[in-house]
C-alpha cells in the first residue's frame, strides 16, 4: 500500500505556499480516520481557511493537486487526493446547508483538464458527514484541534444530508457499481445507528442484515474496495438492482424511524 506521508506533506506544502497563514487548519477524514486506508481509498483532507479563495489561488491549487493525485499524476499512478476547503466563519456557527469554497476530486478531473475551475458550492450538504468525520477523527495535519474551528453537525442535519444524493447515486449504479453500493450501505448504517463507518465496515453491517440470497453484490463491492476482487459486474447486474431496491426500502424505513 502506498505510504500516505509524502502525499500529505505535498498537500500541506501547496496549502502553505498558496494560502499561507490563511490556511487555519487541515484535517484528515474518510478511511484514514474511520479505519485504515484501503487500496482504493482516497487521501481525504479538509482545510479550514480564514477567507474565501481567490480565483488565481483556486486555479493554482487545482493544478498542483492534479499533479499529485490519481493515475494521471505527473510522477505516475498514486493514491487519489480529495481536497475540500471551507471558510471558517461559514461553518461556525453551523448552518444548513453549508457552503464549500473549493473541492477537488478525481471524479471532477476531466472538467479541470478542459479548463474548468474548482468552483465554490453555495449548497453543499455532503459537508455534513464530512465535517462529522473530521470531528470524530480529530486528526490535524496542522492547526488546532478541529473542534476549535468547527461546530458539531446536529443529527437531524446529518440524516437529511446523507440522503440528498440518492437520486444521483441511483443514476450512477451501472457505471460505478461498487462505490454506489458501498455508499448505500453507509447511508443505511448511519440512519440506523447514528455512526459513520468505513465503507467495508458498513458493508459488513449490512451483510449481517441481508438474506443469504441477496449478499453477493455487497460482498463483491466490499472486496473490490479491499482490493481482493475484480471490479466487474456483468454477471451480477440483476442481483445488483434487486439489492439496491431492497436497501433503498430499508433506507426509507430508517428515515421514518
Amino acid at each position: 500500500m502506498t505510504d500516505p506521508a509524502p502525499k500529505l506533506a505535498a498537500v500541506q506544502s501547496l496549502l502553505r505556499d498558496i494560502l499561507g497563514d490563511d490556511a487555519l487548519g487541515a484535517y484528515l477524514h474518510g478511511s484514514a480516520v474511520l479505519g485504515q486506508l484501503r487500496p482504493r481509498s482516497d487521501t481525504d483532507v479538509l482545510v479550514v481557511a480564514r477567507r474565501r479563495i481567490k480565483d488565481v489561488e483556486r486555479a493554482e491549487i487545482t493544478r498542483r493537486v492534479m499533479a499529485i493525485s490519481g493515475r494521471r499524476a505527473t510522477a505516475g499512478p498514486t493514491r487519489s487526493v480529495e481536497l475540500t476547503i471551507v471558510v471558517a466563519d461559514e461553518v461556525k456557527p453551523w448552518r444548513y446547508p453549508p457552503r464549500c469554497d473549493l473541492q477537488y476530486g478525481e471524479w471532477l478531473r476531466a472538467g479541470y483538464e478542459r479548463g474548468d475551475t474548482a468552483a465554490a458550492e453555495e449548497h453543499a450538504p455532503d459537508l455534513a458527514p464530512l465535517l462529522t468525520m473530521v470531528l470524530q477523527g480529530n486528526r490535524a495535519l496542522f492547526g488546532p484541534p478541529p473542534a476549535e474551528l468547527l461546530d458539531p453537525v446536529p443529527p437531524a442535519d446529518l440524516r437529511h444530508a446523507i440522503v440528498t444524493g440518492i437520486p444521483g447515486l441511483v443514476a450512477d449504479l451501472d457505471s460505478d457499481t461498487a462505490n454506489v453500493l458501498l455508499t448505500f450501505a453507509r447511508i443505511w448504517t448511519t440512519l440506523a445507528t447514528g455512526a459513520i463507518r468505513a465503507k467495508d465496515q458498513a458493508a459488513d453491517w449490512v451483510l449481517e442484515r441481508l438474506p443469504a440470497a441477496d449478499r453477493a453484490p455487497m460482498e463483491r463491492a466490499r472486496d473490490v474496495y479491499l482490493g481482493t476482487a475484480a471490479d466487474r459486474w456483468d454477471d451480477l447486474m440483476p442481483d445488483v438492482h434487486r439489492l439496491t431496491d431492497g436497501i433503498l426500502a430499508r433506507i426509507r424505513d430508517a428515515q421514518g424511524a
